[in-house]
């Protein structure tokens, strides 16, 4: 997403305002939420010239797409980013060495506004999308939907009484079972 600034020359003062639909490139999200590589993005830009390169402010507009973190519903909205980035003219003498390996440059009168539309919608996405704020997730036993089923409930016995299970129902078998006559010399 390159956007000429050669109109707006080294005249500090100098502003052009664009309206303007593009595709979205790759990689605006993240694993379970982001925005669908090709969808619309509105952009509503203003590219100011000043003494140090350009600086470019607005909005972009972007449908976001994903999962809910909890129980894997669809989630789907849109989303307006503030974006405002100072594009560095290449022989600016006012960055240390350090600084300029981080800040964007102004190459052949242009502006690469991806890496900062990216930086700006990623970092704008819920680090845990949920489909709603009270969201019960799904069951860790079953993957029954528990926003569906709220009793849904599993009895869970511990591993360790397990052995234990088994015995209870022994011993209500022999109470309910008749008495042999070597049952009945064991108790005299």
């Amino acid at each position: 997403m390159t956007f000429s600034v050669k109109d707006l020359g080294r005249s500090p003062g100098s502003m052009r305002t664009i309206e303007e639909h593009a595709p979205v490139p790759k990689d605006f999200g993240v694993a379970l939420i982001g925005v669908q590589e090709g969808s619309d993005m509105e952009l509503d830009l203003r590219f100011e010239s000043v003494h140090e390169g350009i600086l470019v402010s607005g909005t972009a507009n972007v449908e976001v797409t994903g999962e809910c973190g909890r129980c894997l519903e669809p989630l789907r909205f849109d989303r307006d980013v503030e974006i405002q980035e100072l594009f560095f003219y290449s022989d600016s003498a006012s960055l240390s060495v350090e600084e300029e390996e981080e800040q964007h440059r102004v190459e052949n009168d242009s502006v690469d506004l991806e890496p900062v539309l990216r930086d700006a919608v990623v970092t704008s996405l819920p680090f845990q999308p949920v489909c709603r704020e009270d969201c019960q997730g799904l069951c860790s036993e079953c993957g029954a939907r528990l926003n569906d089923d709220p009793d849904h409930h599993h009895e869970v016995l511990d591993p360790r009484w397990s052995a234990l299970a088994g015995l209870t129902g022994t011993a209500a078998e022999q109470n309910a079972a008749p008495k042999s006559e070597s049952d009945e010399k064991e108790e005299s």
